[in-house]
């Protein structure tokens, strides 16, 4: 159906185009938000177009496609040539893994404008920056080329330094220039993880299969442990892993809601889709030799976020932290070195960016019609807003694990993952299962049931608005049906998560 189309290319530029006219509106920019739902929305649709080809006409006749014996099977190849001499070019493609993430950043970004309507406060450039941090997510999520995806890494760095710098709270400066420090600084080492596969392959080449084929003979022991380590860092920080998690709970706190939906739904996808992707199928012998490493951090992200969790005065705050622990699900599913763990791992990506997506949103919808979102001066709302109380729940319960909505399947396949790997040591990760449940309950018991609050005047709060609750009904549905239905995810990132492990038995230089 889509055969000889660059429908990649023309669904990354379609929000490109979209933030440049956003930006040029002038004294029209009220309109800003028409013209940026409108660009989104189009990518979306072609995003859904896609995914839909992608399972029921998959070419098997594409370039990127080896049928098994290439770095990844890829529809909807593009390739172009753009700096010569050094062999940079633009090359796009889709597998299992990346397939659900693109489709899932034209959601969200669709869905963050809808939800930021009544946004007044310089629209043209709110609007212009989501559809420029949109660009960015999508070339990471296609781009098979080191220099190229390395570009879009860094392009998504300015959007959310500006959404948080003007548009966020009370220390958005502090937590702006944090949020730049670590993201910047783990991308320094990506950067010279590339460069250093870049040299030692010589392969005249930054597409990434060029890479992984010299790769195989020319990259050693040690040369890859260092490596990998390096590219594990720069990926990690974004994840984010213990210790250098920091800047994540001051980003979301301070970052206006839409930012912080786009934040734990997109970019900490980013540093997941960068470990399977690029350190664990290019490395694989740096990969085994810290895997335990991998592993450990994995299981201190899951159990110290978890437990931040329960000291949290701040609805939001409370949020952030607990994408930690759970974004420790996706690297403790890679570091088992299987292939229901590495499924795991990325439909938990997936999976984690919806139901974080509803909790942000309603965060800000408490915000918006309360004035607050600390814990202990909520209570009751659910007489004064019973819709939200009831979309607030919904998304606690899914992010606690509960069967039938969509984080259930993921972290149970990680959970017998661990198992098979090793053991009864998953009794440690396990016990973030009771932490979790018992950290929202208590703030759901505490915000929204119970008598009305006495701490903030009450009398003009309103139920969610009709702006706020689409997104958030959107999002419900897709929970509900991919809790119910995982195998219309599974079976397609399956193959790809196969073509990993088969990677990591590749042997490696001497």
């Amino acid at each position: 159906m889509l055969e000889g189309v660059p429908i990649i290319s023309i669904i990354i530029l379609m929000p490109l185009i979209g933030a440049l006219i956003t930006f040029g509106l002038g004294r029209y920019g009220r309109y800003a938000r028409y013209v940026a739902l409108a660009f989104s929305l189009v990518a979306l649709v072609l995003s859904a177009l896609v995914a839909f080809v992608f399972v029921v006409e998959p070419d098997s006749s594409s370039p990127g496609y080896h049928d098994g014996g290439g770095f990844f099977d890829y529809q909807f190849y593009e390739e172009h040539t753009w700096i010569e001499a050094l062999g940079i070019r633009y090359i796009v493609g889709l597998d299992g893994i990346s397939l659900p993430l693109f489709v899932l950043t034209t959601l969200l970004s669709t869905l963050s404008i809808v939800f930021s309507w009544d946004t007044k406060l310089r629209p043209k450039e709110y609007f212009g920056l989501m559809l420029v941090l949109e660009v960015g997510v999508l070339g990471v999520f296609t781009t098979l080329d080191y220099f190229v995806f390395y570009v879009f890494w860094e392009v998504v760095l300015i959007p959310m330094y500006f959404m948080i710098g003007v548009w966020g709270g009370p220390n958005k400066d502090y937590a702006a220039i944090k949020f730049f420090i670590y993201t910047h600084i783990a991308s320094l080492a990506l950067l010279i993880a590339i460069m250093a596969m870049y040299f030692q392959a010589g392969a005249n080449s930054f597409g990434m299969e060029d890479i992984w084929r010299a790769g195989q003979t020319e990259f050693a022991r040690m040369f890859q442990i260092g490596v990998f380590a390096a590219a594990f860092f720069g990926f990690g920080v974004k994840l984010p892993m213990v210790p250098f998690h920091t800047w994540l709970p001051d980003a979301h706190v301070e970052a206006p809601t839409a930012g912080s939906v786009l934040l734990a739904g997109l970019l900490l996808k980013m540093g997941g889709y960068g470990i399977i992707r690029v350190a664990i199928p290019t490395l694989p012998l740096g990969a085994d030799a810290l895997q335990l490493v991998m592993a450990v951090i994995a299981i201190a992200s899951i159990l110290y976020g978890a437990m931040l969790c329960l000291a949290q005065k701040d609805l939001k705050k409370l949020v952030a932290y607990s994408s930690i622990s759970h974004m420790g699900f996706v690297l403790l599913g890679y570091a088992t070195f299987t292939q229901l763990g590495v499924t795991a791992g990325v439909f938990q990506m997936f999976a984690h960016g919806l139901v974080t997506a509803v909790l942000f949103m309603m965060c800000g919808v408490v915000q918006h019609h309360c004035g607050t979102r600390i814990i202990q001066s909520l209570g009751g709302l659910s007489k004064k807003m019973p819709s939200a109380a009831t979309m607030l729940t919904i998304g606690f319960l899914a992010s606690l694990g509960l069967p039938g909505l969509v984080s259930f399947a993921a972290e149970f396949m990680v959970f017998v993952s661990m198992y098979e790997t090793w053991g009864l040591w998953l009794l440690l990760p396990i016990l973030s299962v009771a932490i979790t449940a018992g950290y929202y309950l208590w703030a759901l018991q505490r915000s929204m049931f119970g008598p009305l609050t006495k701490e903030i005047d009450t009398s003009d709060v309103h139920d969610i608005d009709w702006f706020e609750g689409v997104p958030v009904v959107v999002l419900i549905a897709l929970i509900a049906i991919f809790g119910v239905f995982p195998l219309l995810l599974f079976q397609y990132i399956d193959p790809a998560a196969v073509t990993v492990i088969n990677l990591l038995g590749l042997p490696g230089g001497g």
